[in-house]
């Protein structure tokens, strides 16, 4: 995170980072006002980062792929990739690819796609090209679309073709969504994958594993969170098992999401409130926060922090591992020492990156001093920049993505563009931030953001209340009638159960990630 303040440029694209990361939007605008960083800002809505941008490229939700390529169009076109490094770092076979379908991609062409000016998008090609570094910050306003992972690759291609991978302020760093998602992931939170992302299907990792917990593991990869739902709809599965997870707000369709759980047999949900989900629940089990309980969160930046209990739980309400090994005790497998200080250590014994890591080491740090992995052994620094000299796979594969339109386009009957996201004053599913009174008092419900054109052509006043239609269902919330937002395109919080802007949203996935298109569904506005 230190890095952003020393970038020559930033380009951030799907991330309305102020008020979604608000401390990383503090060192980017510090970056912008005191190291004259170049700031190129890509987002439908007008956030307050356009206010420090250089340049905002103001394109249409779900064009992000097309946008990318126009940019590194102009780069090979005018000599502004980075050829050494191509030529000493990556495949230059891919390369060739990539360029060879760039080809098409003129700003032109681009320009009728994304809405952005052609010159605009040449302009920002070159400030990217010409800093000396330049980083790229992104978060899921590019993973949440049925080309999600063509998103998070055609940033990968743009950072490999300028060289900014591999030194201070450059990179694509995604900014996480919640707290610990990182740390989650690394440590095997994942159907795919065991602790320090070992293949579940391979044989050599299985038998690892086995031996070092004494059971027999599955040989095929389970079923990502959209998966189980859609398998718990179709009676497929008969029981879930749900962790500090809201999905009858977060997940896309919540019409579907609640004919799920309502389909399973027997549902248990682990949480520190009663959540939507949780009053669905046969038993609730209540857990311990992070301030009532030892461990560890691994940040966006892969910075490993200790957590440290300030007080007690209240009530019932246990810590996460001490309930977990409880369960596996009543289920027939006595689990070894839980205790976080020796979870930690059989974390740094089982994954390599974390294997010099341990809690008495977090404790004696030095202020200031941070510790990131990859962290082999306990006489390594850390590792606060990846990929210094080569890729973890060896060289940089380049992988070209043509553009793919939505899943759903703005029709006769729908046509608006819905996109979703968060505003600065709640947190997700408004699980802890909507049970206090001053955020209440500051921001006590949802609204429909809408151009002042579209309000006027929907019959739709400015704090009245709407009616949003897509083909999921509809929901009232109020309208809140600005031009921070296009015509044709309006935005909805996500944050509230009472207008809950997941009714709306398409369910449909990227083929790879599994990951919904929350921020694209065909829509239509209505007076109340």
């Amino acid at each position: 995170m230190d890095d952003i303040e020393t970038a020559k440029a930033i380009l951030v694209i799907g991330s309305n980072t102020t008020e979604c990361h608000p401390i990383i939007g503090l060192r980017i605008k510090k970056a912008v006002m005191q190291n004259d960083c170049k700031l190129i800002v890509a987002e439908p809505k007008h956030i307050r980062l356009c206010y420090y941008a250089d340049k905002w490229l103001q394109l249409k939700p779900g064009t992000d792929v097309a946008l990318i390529n126009g940019m590194m169009n102009v780069m090979v076109e005018e000599g502004l990739a980075d050829d050494p490094f191509i030529n000493d770092r990556c495949e230059c076979d891919r390369y060739d690819e990539l360029k060879a379908m760039l080809k098409d991609y003129t700003p032109e062409k681009v320009s009728e796609i994304t809405g952005v000016p052609a010159d605009d998008i040449r302009e920002a090609a070159r400030t990217f090209a010409n800093a000396d570094n330049a980083a790229i910050i992104y978060a899921m306003g590019i993973t949440q679309h049925t080309t999600g992972t063509d998103n998070v690759m055609t940033l990968a291609n743009l950072a490999m073709m300028t060289g900014n991978i591999g030194k201070p302020g450059t990179g694509v760093n995604p900014l996480r969504g919640q707290n610990n998602v990182q740390g989650a992931c690394d440590v095997g939170a994942l159907p795919n994958v065991l602790t320090g992302y070992k293949p579940v299907t391979d044989p050599e990792t299985r038998e690892k594993f086995e031996k070092a917990w004494g059971v027999k593991l599955p040989e095929e990869p389970g079923l990502t969170a959209t998966e189980m739902m859609s398998a718990a709809a179709e009676g497929k599965i008969k029981a879930m098992y749900i962790v500090g997870e809201n999905p009858m707000l977060s997940d896309a369709n919540l019409h579907h999401a609640e004919k799920a759980l309502k389909n399973l047999d027997f549902l248990v949900v682990e949480d520190i409130f009663l959540t939507e989900t949780a009053q669905l629940a046969d038993v609730v089990l209540p857990a311990a926060s992070f301030a009532e309980k030892e461990g560890t969160f691994s940040a966006t930046d892969r910075r490993v922090q200790r957590v440290r209990k300030a007080l007690d739980a209240p009530g019932e309400a246990r810590p996460d591992n001490e309930i977990v090994a409880d369960l596996a005790k009543r289920m027939g497998y006595e689990m070894a020492n839980v205790e976080p200080a020796a979870v930690m250590d059989e974390i740094a014994s089982l994954t390599p990156q974390y294997g010099g890591i341990s809690h008495a080491r977090l404790d004696a740090l030095p202020d200031g001093e941070r510790l990131h992995w990859p962290c082999p052994d306990a006489d390594h620094p850390g590792t606060p920049i990846l990929h210094t000299e080569v890729f973890t796979r060896g060289k940089g594969w380049f992988a070209p993505a043509e553009w793919q339109a939505p899943a759903e386009q703005p029709d006769k009957e729908y046509p608006l563009t819905l996109t979703t996201g968060r505003v600065l004053w709640q947190y997700h599913t408004g699980t802890m931030t909507r049970k206090s009174d001053g955020i209440n008092e500051i921001d006590p419900h949802g609204h429909v953001w809408i151009s002042p054109d579209d309000a006027e052509k929907y019959g739709v006043e400015n704090g009245k209340k709407a009616v949003v239609t897509t083909r999921r269902g509809d929901i009232d919330i109020e309208a809140m009638v600005t031009e921070r937002v296009p015509n044709g395109v309006i935005f909805i919080p996500f944050h509230y159960v009472e207008s809950a802007a997941n009714i709306l949203t398409n369910d449909v996935v990227d083929p790879v990630s599994k990951v919904p298109e929350f921020k694209v569904s065909a829509a239509k506005v209505k007076a109340k």
